[in-house]
């Protein structure tokens, strides 16, 4: 018998998008939008912009996370990496497990940074081979 779902949504935390016009997505964002940069990390290639309670993420395609998602944003090249919810908090264990009985394969739990700050987070895909990042929901370090 399987436990009760220990995953409970309570918000959007982060979406990544992947990008070869970073000055214009930058201008896009913080300049129209309104979503000022809150953090860059010039040497894995990121840039977090805050939305309201969420960030969006900015990653050009040349630095090291861009690479990693495959050729450039088109009609057959993905351009969001993948996003981020925020759950209530969790059991690392109690997760893995329920996930393991649904044959959801996922990532390592690791140290990450969202809208919430710095927390630890596992990378699991849908079933078109969307990356979905659960992260609990309390505030860390920033």
């Amino acid at each position: 018998m399987l436990r009760r779902n220990p995953i409970h949504i309570v918000a959007l935390d982060h979406v990544v998008l992947r990008t070869t016009q970073l000055e214009a997505m930058i201008h896009f964002y913080q300049t129209i939008l309104g979503c000022q940069v809150e953090r860059e990390k010039q040497d894995i290639g990121l840039i977090q912009c805050r939305a309201g309670s969420a960030l969006i993420d900015i990653v050009p395609l040349d630095g090291e996370l861009g690479k990693m998602g495959g050729k450039a944003p088109q009609q057959d090249g993905r351009n969001v990496d993948h996003f981020c919810l925020q759950i209530e908090d969790f059991d690392e264990e109690e997760l893995l497990d329920y996930l393991a009985k649904h044959q959801v394969k996922t990532s390592e739990f690791a140290k990450r940074y969202g809208a919430q700050g710095f927390g630890r987070s596992v990378y699991l895909e849908d079933p078109e081979g969307n990356v979905v990042e659960l992260k609990p929901h309390v505030r860390f370090e920033r």
